[in-house]
């Protein structure tokens, strides 16, 4: 295993849905063990601390969209943050909903292209979050993010997108939640997606085998956004956005087994944990394990825990 320079970037966003919580997300993977897991492993972990946005007006109340300003600091901030953390390590965007990730990966893919690689996400998600700021109902900027770095319109405000990632380098799995009009704009790109049913039905190893071949194939630069409602929220409750029928604990190491095998892990998000809805840390915890597996654990390496 190549040891890694694993740089911990704290967002604690909270501005991309109305339930407040996320922002304790970064300092729960923390105390949860988050560094000295990745030490163990014998990587070498900076912790940047925690972001704060860039400045911007406040946000009005009356607005169909909840907190845009906000959340368009924050943009910015990871743009920046991204960016200059790919320069020099692995980037780990500790979560903060997931519209920290409209930040995270235009930053990563801004990289990727002053490089000459392209850029390719892996989407651990029970949501697609393809919208945009003009088709979203809920307001909630959270559901936008691939909208964004794929290059949609109807982010006004927003950094412009220099560096757009192409449809078909993105990669879905896990969606059970998608509402009608995301379906009907996804149905017309090469977004390559895979819900539960089509895991409950093939298994989850041969969707994933195919995506990493293919970036391998361009010699590409992988980005993994991991939201907790990827999970089973049955292992995994603190997030404010479950839907029931997720993947197990064993489906999610594999997952992250395979990407440590792949090699091709350059950035990580580790999104959506309020930890105001947790159990006794759970899912904090198994946030962490999965970043460790995604860096190198081994099956016979994990701890045991008990939550009694």
């Amino acid at each position: 295993m190549t040891p890694q320079n694993c740089i911990l970037i704290g967002a604690p966003v909270d501005s991309g849905k109305r339930r407040a919580g996320c922002l304790m997300g970064p300092d729960a993977l923390r105390t949860a063990g988050l560094s000295s897991a990745l030490t163990s492993l014998g990587h070498q972990v900076e912790d940047f601390g925690n972001l704060a946005p860039a400045p911007y007006d406040p946000d009005v109340t009356d607005s169909p969209l909840f907190s845009p300003n906000e959340t368009i600091g924050w943009t910015k901030q990871l743009i920046e943050a991204a960016e200059q953390a790919i320069a020099i390590g692995l980037p780990i965007f500790l979560g903060g909903d997931h519209a920290l990730s409209l930040g995270s990966v235009v930053g990563v893919a801004n990289y990727a292209a002053s490089q000459g690689r392209p850029q390719f996400v892996l989407w651990l998600d029970a949501h697609t979050d393809f919208h945009t700021p003009h088709t979203t109902d809920s307001g909630n900027l959270h559901g936008t993010p691939v909208g964004y770095f794929t290059g949609r319109s109807g982010f006004e405000g927003f950094p412009p997108v220099q560096n757009p990632v192409p449809q078909e380098n993105v990669c879905m799995i896990g969606l059970r939640s998608v509402d009608g009009p995301e379906r009907m704009a996804l149905e017309a790109t090469d977004i390559r997606r895979f819900d539960m049913r089509q895991i409950d039905e093939g298994g989850i190893a041969g969707p994933l085998a195919s995506f990493l071949a293919q970036v391998t194939r361009a010699n590409g630069m992988l980005h993994v956004s991991l939201d907790v409602d990827f999970l089973d929220p049955s292992v995994a409750p603190a997030v404010g956005t479950t839907v029931p029928g997720g993947a197990t604990v064993r489906e999610a190491h594999l997952v992250c087994e395979m990407l440590h095998d792949s090699g091709l892990m350059t950035s990580l998000d580790l999104v959506e944990l309020n930890p105001f809805l947790d159990e006794r840390g759970r899912t904090a915890h198994l946030m962490v394990d999965l970043c460790a597996s995604a860096l190198g654990r081994r099956v016979f390496d994990r701890p045991t825990r008990s939550f009694q």
